[in-house]
């Protein structure tokens, strides 16, 4: 079959338009297969004991789509994909823990103390009165954790008054089993 100048036009356009349209189906499949971010440049904690830490890391719908080095992660880049220079810094994956009291520990870890083990009351006590000494006003003494009155030689919880003797101004809260608490003059007052 011969063509004529106008259909071979017709048809020369056509499939120009159809090659580019295959082009472009194609880069938008790799667009859409690309990460949204990329993290380079920085210190990946992985979790992986074979290989413990990455200096790259490429995320897609909210999850990590590869992890290790830089060249091998940046190659998977597309013309959308966002980059961040992490300049050396650490990134952990995400810590899934229903009961975290993250914010807690990082706001109070220092003014915390734990009678968890202690074997007598009055070695509480000395514990309790050098974290007062040590914790800056306004602050509270926090004792957390999971002691019981059971653990020490004296077989009891310590009086208000021997928390007072202690801590006459500095406020301390003191947590005993996670379900009663015992509040000193000082933290009845502030």
């Amino acid at each position: 079959m011969t063509l004529t100048p106008d259909r071979r036009t017709v048809v020369t356009t056509l499939a120009a338009l159809a090659a580019g349209l295959s082009a472009r189906d194609t880069v938008n499949a790799q667009s859409s297969a690309s990460p949204e971010l990329i993290l380079f440049n920085g210190k990946i904690t992985t979790l992986d004991r074979g290989a413990p830490e990455a200096t790259a890391a490429a995320i897609r719908d909210g999850r990590f789509v590869a992890v290790g080095s830089e060249r091998d992660v940046m190659a998977l880049a597309g013309p959308q994909t966002q980059r961040i220079d992490l300049r050396g810094r650490r990134v952990i994956p995400g810590l899934i823990d229903s009961h975290m009291h993250i914010i807690r520990g990082g706001l109070n870890y220092n003014m915390e103390l734990r009678w968890d083990g202690v074997r007598s009351l009055a070695q509480a006590m000395r514990m309790l009165k050098e974290q007062v000494d040590r914790t800056p006003a306004p602050q509270w003494v926090r004792v957390v954790g999971g002691f019981t009155a059971h653990q020490f030689a004296e077989k009891r919880l310590p009086t208000l008054e021997e928390i007072n003797a202690v801590a006459p101004d500095t406020p301390v809260f003191i947590l005993h089993l996670y379900d009663r608490a015992l509040l000193n003059g000082a933290a009845l007052r502030a």
